[in-house]
């Protein structure tokens, strides 16, 4: 393999120089070569505004070696138009998304090496709220790769994001293997990595933290024609994140099947194993098995509530899909609260099951229980005041419950029965070990909604709001 080596293309490594235009040249003439790796020496740091990848290009950055995103926007040649901040829908008068590393349409490429990726995010941050910041619309991906078929991502520390972190688009046979994100943990929609449109995709053997998702699948409106996304598996990782650690959807405006998330650690998240469908795009043969994970309430500003297993099907915005054939196995589960599995409307989620899971529910922060948090969504509540379940099931059809454990290991005055079970439809609930944590309560509570029965009584969101509890816009 022939290498080229940025500095021999003019890169100063000064950690001031704009280097942007010495590594694309370097990119560029390994290209042109036929192929190649182009290397990031070790013992600078190198900073870059936007950089374009190859066909048949490995970016090497060697153990050592910094490759610093700018803090300056007008470094950021390569932009496109994304919904990644309005609400999943492309929005014109929004500004334009920045790209650090891209590539687009092409094979055969490589980021590798054991150094390190910068994405600069503490450069865009315009407000610290306390727990979570306030940052501007126009931020960078740290990498953004679109339509790329042959890919791997190997051993590189991420860290520091403005943004989506890894964000691949349209890949088609994906390796991403070893790499380490870190990323403040108040910074919003830093996720880890995201898996929008992809096909045939391994992650394995990562370590990420993140302050929103830490690996998220999607299928985003602003990049129709790449299809959905498919055939992908998530194992061995440990992960956490402010928001959910592994979450399917919720920007998927097109179909989602044939995900298996085994082996993971999650720790100190707010969601842990987590399915949100919420617009047009379908679910189906979704598989979660032998993971241990820890969530934890966390202020108001960020999705979740601490749910160690969450489902929910409803519209984010006008319509949403169907989901079907999503099961949870051998999963060891400490949280301060319950599975959350939910639906809209009947007929919607069907073909749930929950197999030797365990949760074992605590307290020890001091944030408020006692609510189950439904975001995103259009239709009632996002945030309801609501007893805790072990496992709450609402709106749902054929789900099986099968050698399933509830431990109440700590005290909240919410804290109520093992299973409860709203509107649900073909319920089986199998080899059940756990009582109810209070006195008087049915440890498995089944029973139909009333035609006249507030669903989710007051928005305890929209209440936070009005009393300035929130620390910023989501």
């Amino acid at each position: 393999m022939t290498d080229y080596d940025i500095c021999d293309h003019g890169a100063v490594g000064d950690g001031t120089t704009n280097d942007a235009r010495a590594i694309q040249a370097a990119i560029d003439a390994c290209h042109a070569a036929g192929g190649g790796r182009v290397v990031v020496p070790a013992g600078s740091t190198y900073l870059t505004g936007s950089i374009e990848l190859r066909s048949h290009v490995e970016l090497h950055v060697e153990r050592g070696a910094v490759l610093q995103g700018s803090g300056d926007p007008a470094h950021y040649t390569a932009r496109l138009e994304v919904g990644a901040l309005s609400a999943g829908v492309v929005n014109p008068d929004n500004d334009v998304a920045l790209m650090l590393i891209t590539a687009r349409d092409c094979e055969d490429v490589a980021i590798t090496g054991a150094g390190t990726i910068d994405g600069a995010g503490r450069y865009f941050v315009e407000e610290d709220l306390g727990h979570i910041y306030r940052c501007p619309n126009q931020r960078p991906f740290t990498v953004f790769l679109i339509g790329v078929r042959r890919l791997v991502v190997r051993d590189v520390l991420l860290r520091d994001a403005a943004l989506w972190c890894l964000r691949l688009s349209g890949c088609e046979d994906v390796l991403v293997h070893g790499v380490t994100i870190d990323t403040d943990l108040k910074y919003p929609n830093a996720d880890g990595i995201d898996l929008d449109r992809c096909r045939r995709v391994r992650i394995s053997d990562c370590d990420i933290s993140s302050g929103d998702d830490a690996i998220s699948l999607k299928t985003c409106e602003e990049l129709a024609g790449y299809g959905p996304t498919e055939d992908v598996v998530i194992t061995n990782c440990t992960l956490r994140s402010t928001s959910s650690a592994v979450v399917v959807g919720v920007d998927a405006v097109e179909d989602i099947r044939n995900v298996v998330v085994s082996n993971c650690v999650i720790r100190s998240s707010h969601r842990g194993l987590a399915v949100n469908l919420g617009q047009e795009g379908s679910f189906e043969n979704i598989l979660f098995t032998d993971c241990i994970v820890e969530t934890r309430h966390f202020q108001r500003a960020w999705w979740g509530h601490g749910e160690p297993i969450y489902v929910n099907v409803g519209a984010w915005h006008d319509t949403v899909g169907r989901l079907r054939n999503v099961r949870f196995r051998n999963i060891l589960a400490r949280s301060e609260n319950g599975a959350y599995l939910a639906a809209d409307a009947p007929g919607l989620a069907q073909g749930i099951v929950l197999d030797d899971v365990r949760i074992e529910l605590d307290r020890w922060s001091s944030w408020p229980g006692g609510e189950y948090d439904r975001r995103p969504t259009s239709e009632g509540a996002e945030v309801y005041a609501h007893d805790t379940a072990g496992i709450y099931l609402d709106t749902l059809g054929d789900v099986t419950l099968r050698d399933c454990e509830v431990v109440w290991a700590g005290h909240d005055d919410a804290y109520a029965h093992a299973v409860e079970a709203v509107d649900v439809d073909g319920l089986v609930v199998e080899g059940l070990r756990g009582t109810a944590a209070r006195d008087g309560l049915d440890a498995v509570a089944v029973r139909r909604r009333g035609a006249d029965e507030d669903r989710y009584g007051p928005d305890v969101a929209e209440l936070a709001r009005a009393a300035d509890v929130v620390g910023g816009p989501r």
